[in-house]
């Protein structure tokens, strides 16, 4: 499950480059691979934790 995430980004991105280097461009396969890159974006930083107060106030005072 952890590698859906991936695979989605990868299909999207080959999908959104193959839709837009075609002389006739279709619109509707531009749309779904910036989806699925989206998608797996999405899904990949909802896991990422939020910082807390502590750690900002750590990277402001080591600055």
């Amino acid at each position: 499950m952890k590698y859906l995430n991936y695979i989605l980004i990868l299909i999207g991105a080959i999908v959104a480059v193959y839709a837009k280097a075609e002389a006739d461009q279709n619109q509707f396969i531009l749309i779904l691979g910036i989806v699925l890159l989206m998608i797996g974006v999405y899904r990949i930083s909802k896991k990422v934790p939020s910082r807390t107060k502590e750690e900002e106030n750590q990277d402001i005072d080591n600055v």
